[in-house]
């Protein structure tokens, strides 16, 4: 069975930081792309970063560029997306998400992606 869990999400304050940690069982890891998604209240579910396991190439939106880094453990089988510099606007709740590489997995389109986690929620405060 797939599973993915995130942790990390909390409330911060503008300017601050956080760690978004996704564990992932069930699949071959090392073989799949993971992305970050988000989605605030009101708006449609958003890319934010996806990293390619078995390259280690790592992808992100406009959004992202500059304060948000992904990263991956293969030997946990977890990756992270570590958020600096946060504003109001980034509040929302996060998912990671797994598929097989396929067509518009690296450009972040949600409804590419096969596994979701359940999400947590991010809240920055100004």
């Amino acid at each position: 069975e797939v599973q993915l869990v995130e942790s990390g999400g909390g409330l911060v304050q503008a300017g601050g930081s956080l760690r978004l940690s996704c564990v992932a069982s069930g699949f071959t890891f090392d073989d799949y792309v993971i992305g970050w998604f988000r989605q605030a209240p009101g708006k449609e579910r958003e890319g934010v970063s996806c990293i390619g396991n078995y390259d280690g190439a790592t992808y992100y939106k406009n959004s992202a560029k500059g304060r948000f880094t992904i990263s991956s453990d293969t030997a946990k089988n977890t990756v992270y997306l570590q958020m600096n510099s946060l504003k109001p606007d980034d509040a929302a709740i996060y998912y990671c998400a797994a598929v097989y590489p396929a067509i518009h997995a690296l450009r972040m389109i949600p409804a590419a992606y096969d596994h979701w986690s359940r999400g947590t929620q991010v809240t920055v405060s100004s």
